[in-house]
């Protein structure tokens, strides 16, 4: 018992000393002197660094995808730039759902929200009326995240 204490005097103090002790009680199988509430605390961290970067990925892909199709005056000049990102956006979602397919439903959860907070950033960036974007999303998840699929640009 009071090496669990120890240890968990050590996340405190030294986060990477604790990952290394942990590790070695694992590798060891020395199961009774593993520091559990920040061990699981740590697990579920992960699950939620993956759900972030997702809400992130997406928010950014809707962002590029609406400069790319409605904001004229910059179109020309930043169009390579817009694909390029879009195009790494996409790369990195897939890379997570590659790794965590199940996650794919959590974006479908956070699609409508990740569109209006795009929206407004766009609005901020472009300094065009919000009326100019549609209120609803410009595509469905399947299209977003189809590399091959672009918004018509905005006559």
């Amino acid at each position: 018992m009071n090496q669990l204490s120890d240890e968990a005097s050590l996340y405190d103090r030294d986060y990477h000393l604790w990952v290394l002790a942990t590790v070695k009680h694992l590798e060891t199988g020395d199961f009774e002197a593993l520091d559990l509430e920040n061990l699981i605390a740590e697990i579920l961290g992960l699950a939620a660094m993956d759900k972030r970067e997702l809400r992130n990925l997406l928010r950014l892909s809707f962002e590029h995808l609406l400069m790319w199709q409605y904001w004229e005056a910059e179109t020309e000049r930043n169009r390579g730039y817009w694909l390029g990102e879009i195009a790494n956006f996409l790369m990195e979602i897939r890379g997570i759902l590659m790794d965590s397919p199940s996650l794919k439903n959590y974006l479908s959860e956070i699609f409508d929200d990740c569109y209006e907070d795009a929206l407004k950033i766009v609005v901020a960036k472009t300094q065009l009326p919000l009326d100019t974007f549609p209120e609803k999303a410009i595509a469905n998840l399947d299209e977003v995240l189809d590399e091959n699929w672009f918004p018509p640009v905005s006559k």
